[in-house]
C-alpha cells in the first residue's frame, strides 16, 4: 500500500494537498463555527488558536504522519480532511482530522469528498480504512454510518480535548471486500444530488 499526497476530484469537490494558498480561506472556515471546536473537536482552529493548530497539522504532515487536503468548492477552500497514520506494513489508514464550513455540511460535500479519499485508499492496496468520532457528535457519527461504515465500539476516556474534557472516542471501519457495497451506494447517493455545487 502506497498513498501519495496528490489532487483528487470529482464533480463536487476538488481535494488538493494542503498549502499555504489554502490558509485565508481555511481560516475564515474555521472561523464560522467556533462552538464546533468549543465541544466537539480535540483541538481548536478558531479564532486565535487557528495559528497554532495550523502549525500543528503542517508540522504532522510535514514528519509523513498526515497527508492533508484543503476541500475546496468552486475555487475555495471550505475545509480540511486528512489520511492519517498510513500504515504500508498492515495495509491501514485512517481518514480524520475533518472539518466543513457550516454552509457545506449535509449536502453533497462530504460524501463526495469520502468518495475521494476512499477510493485511493482502497486502490492503493488498503485492507482496511478507519474513522474515529467523538462519542458525543451525533452529526458525525450518523454521516459515517451514512458512508456505509461499520461503528466498531467506542474508546472509553480514549482523549483529553483542548478544553479539557475527557472524550470517548466511536471507531468504525470499512474493509476491501466491503468497498465495492460502499462505493456503488455512495455513487447512488451522490447521482441523486444535483450537480457540483
Amino acid at each position: 500500500m502506497h498513498i501519495a499526497a496528490r489532487p483528487l476530484r470529482n464533480a463536487w469537490v476538488s481535494l488538493e494537498p494542503m498549502a499555504e494558498k489554502h490558509r485565508t480561506d481555511l481560516r475564515a472556515a474555521c472561523d464560522a463555527d467556533p462552538r464546533t471546536f468549543n465541544e466537539l473537536y480535540p483541538y481548536s482552529m478558531a479564532g486565535e488558536h487557528f495559528e497554532s493548530g495550523w502549525t500543528n497539522l503542517r508540522g504532522e504532515a510535514a514528519a509523513g504522519r498526515m497527508i492533508q487536503y484543503a476541500v475546496v468548492v468552486q475555487g475555495r477552500c471550505v475545509g480540511m480532511t486528512s489520511f492519517i497514520g498510513p500504515d504500508a506494513t498492515n495495509r491501514l489508514v485512517e481518514i480524520g482530522a475533518t472539518y466543513y464550513a457550516p454552509d457545506r455540511r449535509g449536502g453533497p460535500v462530504n460524501p463526495a469528498a469520502k468518495r475521494l479519499l476512499l477510493a485511493e485508499a482502497f486502490e492503493a492496496g488498503a485492507n482496511r480504512v478507519w474513522l474515529k468520532v467523538d462519542a458525543i457528535n451525533a452529526r458525525s457519527r450518523a454521516a459515517v454510518l451514512k458512508l456505509g461504515a461499520r461503528q466498531e465500539g467506542i474508546l472509553r476516556q480514549d482523549r483529553i480535548t483542548w478544553t479539557g474534557r475527557v472524550r470517548d472516542t466511536v471507531v468504525f471501519s470499512i474493509l476491501a471486500a466491503e468497498w465495492s457495497a460502499v462505493r456503488d451506494r455512495l455513487d447512488a447517493r451522490l447521482a441523486a444530488m444535483t450537480a457540483a455545487p
